[in-house]
């Protein structure tokens, strides 16, 4: 792996256009189990539900093994295996609302390597600005991690313990439908989601593995059930993968500049930890 190579990637922008269409926030709505009102025009878009827009438009021809799109466009062409959303940091400066047209200027800020306890990783990130009628709206740092291919018999790392003191808490199961309407919305192929003889034999995760950004989604959206206070920040940072296989609960704890949330396994892991700021 050359990776000055792959840094020669740093600077490289994409600049994507679109609209925000009142569909995939009814869809996202009944996805969550929220009992919301139908969307309309002139509604302010809830944050993070910018991630329903600027979908990935591939062609077939151009999807890799993975369900992704090749590597090498905008992205470099990191040649490992295993691709995660390891997190992001996201501050909302103006609201979004339905109806308008949209503007995101994505530029890969940063490529670097290193040795993991599994083997080599690479991280790319990406800075993400969207802009809407009120200008820049919300600016975005997104981490993605490439990992080698889990090795014959691997043990994955004893994960951290989640915290007690949950102030809130809603327990889940990612069942098949949850994972498929969810890759729906967001034109997500990428195999780990919902192919599970792929994801257990060539990427070696016992069972289907739940969307890095749908925990995201769903930790704010706790925060959102139980506050009326507007969110000017979020960040949030995957420690550990939930997958299908098992219950999990998002929890929070509220206090005086935001809330700590975080996932719990059933097994009592940490999966993710995020920090919202008002």
């Amino acid at each position: 792996m050359d990776i000055e190579q792959l840094k020669r990637w740093i600077g490289r922008q994409e600049v994507l256009e679109d609209r925000l269409g009142l569909f995939p926030v009814a869809a996202l709505s009944a996805t969550l189990d929220r009992d919301d009102p139908a969307p309309a025009e002139g509604d302010v878009l809830p944050p993070l539900w910018h991630w329903l827009y600027f979908l990935p438009r591939a062609r077939q021809s151009e999807i890799g093994p993975d369900g992704h799109p090749k590597r090498g466009g905008f992205l470099p062409p990191v040649p490992l295996p295993r691709r995660m959303w390891a997190g992001g940091r996201l501050a909302f400066h103006a609201p979004l609302r339905l109806g308008e047209a949209v503007r995101r200027v994505s530029t890969i800020a940063d490529v670097s390597a290193k040795a993991g306890r599994s083997g080599k990783l690479v991280f790319v990130l990406v800075r993400h600005e969207v802009f809407g009628g009120d200008g820049l709206a919300v600016r975005e740092e997104h981490d993605i991690v490439y990992r080698d291919a889990a090795a014959p018999g691997e043990v994955a790392p004893a994960a951290k313990p989640a915290p007690d003191g949950a102030a809130w808490r809603r327990d889940l199961v990612a069942d098949d439908v949850l994972l498929f309407r969810y890759c729906a919305l967001t034109f997500n192929g990428h195999r780990i989601h919902y192919d599970r003889r792929y994801v257990t034999g060539a990427e070696g995760y016992p069972g289907l593995v739940v969307h890095g950004p749908l925990l995201a989604t769903l930790l704010l959206d706790l925060f959102r059930r139980h506050e009326t206070r507007a969110v000017t920040s979020f960040e949030f940072r995957a420690l550990s993968p939930v997958f299908d296989t098992t219950p999990f609960s998002v929890c929070g704890a509220p206090d005086r500049e935001g809330a700590a949330l975080w996932v719990r396994r059933d097994d009592g892991a940490l999966c993710m930890q995020a920090r919202i700021g008002i």
